[in-house]
């Protein structure tokens, strides 16, 4: 009986798994194919034109009615103020999918849905027509898309190495002015970054011009109330026709969109485009945490059950650590703020970059700041995996090694700590697992909404552990309940959760695979 009620409980834990994961691949998949575009007539004359996306049967609180409402989406919000609007079936009066209907996505103001009227060149007519404009549109927007990436390279790459060699100059002429250095040296530094600046506003003239050629054609649309606006062909990241899509074309576009979403940059306050900084900043963040804890963990585990006299001090510490684990996790941030970027990353700037100070270096928020936090939070995992560990090496094996003439630390670093390395494993997988969750703690020491560059580039010294970051837990939390359009980013929360739980388990799969060939290699070890 008790075996089935374990297998009972088993079973049920498994099955809410497999319902959570469901409800986030339904809705979070789901958030990236195009659907239909509907022409939709109310009883008022009202045109609207959109993508429908809910149907409910309306409660007056009397029970069912018979009576269904839907939810559209209708985008251009730059001239309606919001992108979806509940409408009751009863009072549309005619509806249809138009073949001319177009879905632009822009980057900024979401989509925009209406019917091609006109393209324009500096004002002036250029090509008038549906047809026409369906053979012309393509082969613009995507020279417009070029143009797009050489504006990129050029800010990330040209301009941003002339920046960064002047932010350096700047920071070691001014460290010869502190120290008192000879002028002439002065001079020369002044003159490098004179030339720099030179240089900067070059290339920043060739952006402007690159900037101007972008916007100079652009679409005029109609929307379905009669109402024209103007989209500019280089703001459009996508012009699709949805209603003509294949199946072909429409899972092409639906790969494109995960594709966009794994490997882009965030757009419009984080509601649209992709999140690849958000998942770049978690897992470095993660793998420095476990850099951090697993040395701490495994030499504190080590020291209490190898070499530590067992009496009531240890006890006691043993007691200190199990209570630390059920410390709330922004007890841990606000210390991490106190000591390591305060204290710590404080006095780091005053030793070795006080030519930049009062502008902080390491003495703010930053991804080593928020990994050695979390690797404080998830100490007292590591600790107790690691003594279960150790205590589950037979005494049997000490005793051969001492035997055989090793030293007590042979022993513990060649034989006993190897044999319990699943059981050190197991501690860093569960410390990996909840650090890569945790979001209170990140929100003090260093973790921001939009981070504007990554903290690892190919400036020395490639790895910038003082740059804030991004984080996918805080993705979350910021576009579900900090957005100021809701309705719309709800599907890109079950998407960016979905991939959350995806990254945890893929690092928990790789490190439970090197756990079970450690597990084999020392089987002898009963852990």
């Amino acid at each position: 009986m008790f075996t089935w009620l374990c297998g009972g409980a088993l079973a049920v834990c498994v099955l809410l798994v497999l319902v959570l994961m469901g409800i986030l691949a339904v809705n979070g998949f789901g958030y990236f194919w195009q659907k239909p575009v509907d022409l939709v007539v109310l009883d008022d004359g009202t045109a609207l034109m959109g993508e429908i996306h809910d149907r409910e049967e309306i409660d007056e609180g009397d029970g069912p009615t018979g009576r269904f409402r839907i939810r559209m989406k209708l985008g251009n919000r730059d001239l309606t103020g919001s992108d979806f609007r509940w409408i009751d079936q009863d009072r549309i009066v005619d509806q249809s999918r138009p073949a001319d209907a177009l879905v632009l996505e822009r980057m900024e103001w979401g989509n925009f849905y209406g019917s091609p009227v006109e393209l324009r060149r500096d004002g002036e007519l250029l090509v008038a027509g549906v047809m026409d404009i369906r053979s012309t549109l393509p082969s613009l927007h995507r020279k417009k898309l070029a143009l797009l990436a050489d504006i990129h390279e050029l800010e990330t790459g040209a301009i941003g190495d002339v920046n960064y060699e002047i932010e350096e100059r700047t920071r070691a002429l001014r460290k010869l002015q502190l120290g008192g250095g000879d002028p002439t040296r002065s001079d020369a530094s002044q003159a490098e970054i004179d030339a720099r600046n030179r240089a900067y506003r070059q290339l920043a003239e060739q952006l402007s011009v690159f900037r101007e050629e972008l916007l100079r054609e652009t679409l005029v649309m109609e929307a379905a109330d009669g109402t024209r606006q103007e989209v500019p062909i280089g703001s459009i990241v996508r012009a699709i026709e949805p209603n003509s899509l294949d199946t072909g074309e429409a899972v092409s576009l639906y790969f494109s969109r995960i594709r966009e979403f794994l490997l882009d940059d965030p757009r419009e306050a984080n509601t649209e485009g992709g999140i690849f900084p958000a998942i770049f900043g978690t897992v470095m963040m993660v793998f420095i945490m476990v850099f951090a804890v697993t040395p701490l963990g495994v030499l504190a585990a080590v020291y209490m059950r190898e070499y530590a006299k067992q009496g009531w001090v240890i006890r006691a510490i043993r007691i200190a650590v199990n209570n630390l684990a059920g410390v709330p996790s922004i007890v841990f941030g606000v210390f991490g703020l106190g000591f390591f970027v305060y204290l710590v990353g404080g006095s780091i700037d005053r030793l070795f970059y006080a030519e930049n100070l009062p502008a902080p270096t390491f003495g703010t928020g930053g991804i080593l700041w928020g990994s050695l936090t979390l690797a404080l939070l998830t100490v007292p995992v590591v600790i107790v995996a690691t003594e279960e560990g150790l205590a589950a090496v037979p005494r049997s094996t000490r005793e051969g090694s001492l035997a055989l003439g090793a030293t007590k630390f042979e022993t513990t670093w060649k034989v006993v700590v190897p044999a319990s390395a699943p059981g050190i494993l197991t501690g860093i997988i569960l410390a990996m697992a909840r650090a890569a969750g945790e979001v209170a703690p990140l929100m003090i020491v260093g973790m921001v909404k939009l981070a504007p560059s990554l903290p690892l580039d190919h400036h020395f010294p490639f790895v910038h552990l003082e740059r804030k970051f991004m984080h996918l837990g805080f993705h979350i939390y910021d576009v579900g309940f900090q957005s100021p359009n809701v309705e719309a980013t709800k599907p890109l929360v079950f998407a960016t959760a979905l991939l959350l739980v995806v990254i945890v388990s893929l690092m928990n799969l790789v490190a439970t695979w090197v756990r079970n060939r450690l597990r084999s290699k020392y089987a002898s070890s009963a852990v």
